[in-house]
């Protein structure tokens, strides 16, 4: 299970109608990749389909999709958005992570 925070919902939400996505339809699709400077970094885009190997979940009426590899890194993870002067945008509170950078978009477990 993948949890969007209230602050999260309502950039997404933003975020998705200024680039032409609608919120009620289409996917936040959430992922790991190799890189960073702690050696894996998160992935966050919008997507219109569903692939048949992603996991689907659902939370504060927003429709996340994630491949079945990122999701053994992800699990448990919740989508909090940080904005104001000193905000750092999306940030991932992801419990499987044993070191994260100062930045918060890398991760080693």
């Amino acid at each position: 299970m993948i949890k969007v925070s209230e602050s999260a919902k309502t950039k997404i939400s933003q975020l998705m109608t200024e680039e032409g996505f609608d919120i009620v339809k289409d996917y936040v699709r959430v992922g790991v990749k190799s890189g960073g400077c702690s050696g894996l970094s998160y992935e966050l885009k919008f997507d219109h389909e569903q692939m048949d190997s992603d996991k689907l979940f659902e939370d504060n009426l927003v429709k996340i999709i994630v491949d079945k590899k990122s999701f053994l890194y992800l699990v448990g993870t919740t989508l909090e958005y940080s904005g104001g002067l000193n905000g750092k945008g999306f940030v991932f509170n992801n419990p499987n992570a044993n070191r994260t950078c100062g930045c918060g978009e890398s991760f080693s477990l």
